[in-house]
């Protein structure tokens, strides 16, 4: 097998050592240097002062956690870095040591058989952080909410039947005089607001007589000041986002959300995952593959024995699909009229990922040419094939007994 770099290292690394492989190409063989290191930034210098005196030019190393983040940031720019899946470059099973595993990554890199992972620049990276923090946030939220409801319902309050929202307008207000101590229903159906006052007063009275006791009101409370705690740290991120984000990205943003379903906060979370230079991804097919979108290689035999989406990112799969939701609710627009061909067919979860992997395809271009998004309407895809659809009706008109001649 040929040899692409004469003299290159694998690292492996961890929390506190990091175990480096010097390889150096000798006629038809190779000789290896092994040595250990601390993860410190002085000895982290050290590490890079030996692989410069060693005259290495290319360094492998595992995305093992966040532990390669320090090693990446004091070798890059001395070094050509490649970031390795951890699942894509095992070992042999049997033959697993720090050593080994370095002398392993060390041969890879060797050969040129290392597919180097996306690791985006320090400046994505911070958004990154930014968003992920927030959505980390978001479920919290959630989950809180759920513990109010929880309470309720221990007390034999019904207001998540008749409130949408346990927390939010009418809800709050109902939640804060309990704490404060009131017990009437009929006050605190009269705290109601909009329609809920006009139309199920009468049902909200009902629903809001229960037993509480002062462990319930105690339990509210802190559900209540948590939630308010990490709405207000929400919202001081989202601020940050806006100083922090520079204006290319902004502009960026505006164009994604005028996709269908697309929000400025999904927008946020798609630039802060792939960025805004898309050249990092040949084509949109490699970017639907890096999301998660696609079916997964699994043939044997002739046979394909799973065509299930394949894993991706957990912080953008989720949000595209959440997007491709709210896409489909536009009327007359190309996305749900594409879901609606594909539900009758394979059903609504493969037909929400199909949507995603559309969303998918218009951010690439968006990002990669700098246009809007242009809808191309409901009827695109019937005017892609009439004859066939055409056909199709001829013969379904026939079977229930008509007869059909078309002008």
């Amino acid at each position: 097998m040929q040899v692409l770099y004469d003299k290159c290292a694998g690292l492996d690394v961890h929390k506190d050592t990091v175990v480096a492989c010097v390889r150096t190409a000798k006629g038809r063989g190779a000789s290896r240097e092994i040595k250990t290191f601390g993860t410190t930034t002085k000895q982290l210098i050290e590490l890079f002062d030996w692989l410069a005196a060693n005259e290495v030019s290319h360094v492998a190393m595992e995305a093992t956690g966040v532990f390669w983040k320090p090693v990446w940031r004091v070798l890059e720019g001395g070094f050509e870095l490649t970031l390795a899946n951890a699942k894509q470059v095992q070992n042999v099973p049997g033959r697993k040591s720090d050593v080994s595993d370095s002398q392993w990554l060390s041969e890879l890199l060797a050969h040129g058989l290392i597919e180097s992972s996306f690791v985006p620049p320090e400046q994505v990276q911070d958004l990154r952080d930014l968003t992920r923090t927030r959505r980390q946030l978001i479920r919290e939220t959630t989950q809180h909410k759920l513990r109010i409801q929880k309470v309720l319902e221990r007390c034999n309050i019904k207001m998540g039947s008749v409130v949408t929202n346990v927390v939010g307008s009418t809800g709050r207000a109902i939640l804060d005089a309990l704490i404060a101590g009131e017990r009437d229903p009929i006050k605190l159906a009269d705290l109601a607001q909009g329609s809920i006052k006009k139309r199920k007063w009468l049902a909200l009275a009902e629903a809001v007589r229960g037993h509480v006791r002062s462990h319930d009101v105690f339990m509210l409370d802190v559900h209540l000041k948590t939630l308010d705690a990490l709405d207000e740290q929400i919202e001081r991120i989202g601020q940050r986002i806006v100083e922090v984000m520079p204006e290319p990205f902004r502009q960026a943003t505006r164009r994604l959300s005028t996709i269908p379903g697309v929000s400025d906060r999904v927008a946020e979370t798609i630039l802060a995952e792939v960025g805004i230079d898309m050249k990092v991804f040949l084509t949109h097919e490699h970017l639907v593959s890096w999301v998660g979108l696609c079916p997964r290689m699994d043939q044997s035999a002739g046979k394909k024995r799973s065509r299930r989406i394949r894993k991706g990112s957990p912080w953008l799969k989720p949000v595209l699909v959440q997007a491709a939701w709210a896409a489909i609710g536009k009327k007359d627009s190309y996305l749900r009229s594409f879901f609606y061909k594909l539900k009758s067919r394979h059903g609504p979860k493969k037909a929400i990922v199909a949507v995603a992997r559309k969303l998918v395809i218009a951010a690439y271009y968006i990002l990669r040419d700098g246009v809007e998004y242009h809808d191309l309407g409901s009827g695109h895809l019937d005017n892609l094939d009439k004859t066939r659809i055409s056909r199709r009706l001829v013969q379904r008109l026939k079977g229930l007994g008509y007869e059909v001649e078309l002008r």
